[in-house]
């Protein structure tokens, strides 16, 4: 697997919080790729509490694709180290006003990202919210896995039906229609995964709790809640035994199951050649 590929159809459902989280509790080493058109790095500026001033990652890969430069060598030159882990970051532009200058990026950007799974390296990309001017769609449509993330109320289902049809026929007339699904934050709040599902016409791969406490760590760099009494009791750290965090690590075993699920068929289709 390589490529996993996290955007939203309106408002703010998470995507960015839900990213890094699966981004740090990642199995294998992984890069987190910050692609959202509308600048700033909420990672750099939430996470990480402006401790770093960011490389202006986005535009010096810009400008290597301009003059012919391997983008992989760019990569590893303005990428960021998230502290504690072996995990990386690009951050993403400073300003909206930057995301023409990435337009000509995204499609050989996503060429060399698929290419790090030979090195035994993953990525995460936060591609923020569909149809803004600048929209990384060549890295969505690029995904071993592209999911759209949503709530589960009735106003969220209904700004996300119209994109969930065009995602749709995109992934099937590329034939990767098992390249597409749903990540659920906050299932049952009120609707649930089968009904989201239905509504939507696309799987839910995924679901993340809805831990506004927990979340604000990787959104804010909030310091974790102290354990309660029970979870001291019971030997078991708060943060690490978050629902947040459990529901995060139960999400990435879940996408890299169907990842794996689509390549096997994908192999087996081809008579065990890609």
């Amino acid at each position: 697997m390589s490529l996993v590929v996290l955007t939203s159809a309106s408002g703010s459902p998470g995507v960015t919080t839900t990213a890094l989280g699966l981004t740090l509790t990642w199995h294998r080493p992984c890069l987190l790729v910050e692609a959202d058109p509308t600048g700033g790095s909420a990672v750099a500026a939430g996470y990480l509490r402006g401790s770093v001033l960011p490389p202006e990652a986005m535009i010096e890969l810009a400008l290597a694709q301009q003059d012919g430069r391997q983008l992989l060598d760019a990569l590893a030159q303005f990428t960021l180290e998230l502290p504690g882990s072996d995990k990386r970051l690009v951050p993403g532009t400073r300003s909206h006003e930057q995301a023409r200058s990435l337009v000509g990026l995204w499609e050989p950007l996503a060429a060399a990202l698929r290419s790090l799974a030979e090195t035994g390296q993953d990525v995460v990309v936060d591609a923020g919210r569909l149809g803004l001017f600048g929209s990384p769609e060549p890295l969505i449509e690029a995904a071993d896995l592209a999911l759209l993330v949503i709530r589960t109320d009735l106003v969220a289902l209904s700004a996300a039906r119209s994109w969930a049809e065009t995602l749709r026929e995109r992934f099937e007339r590329a034939g990767a229609a098992s390249s597409l699904g749903v990540l659920l934050v906050g299932e049952g709040e009120p609707f649930g995964a089968r009904e989201v599902s239905r509504v939507l016409s696309l799987p839910v791969v995924a679901t993340v709790a809805w831990d506004t406490e927990n979340a604000a760590v990787l959104s804010h760099g909030s310091r974790p809640p102290r354990p309660g009494s029970w979870q001291r009791l019971a030997g078991r750290p708060g943060w690490e035994d978050s629902p947040l965090l459990r529901s995060i690590r139960a999400a990435a075993s879940a996408i890299t199951g169907t990842i794996r699920a689509a390549t096997a068929r994908l192999d087996s289709a081809h008579g065990g050649r890609r």
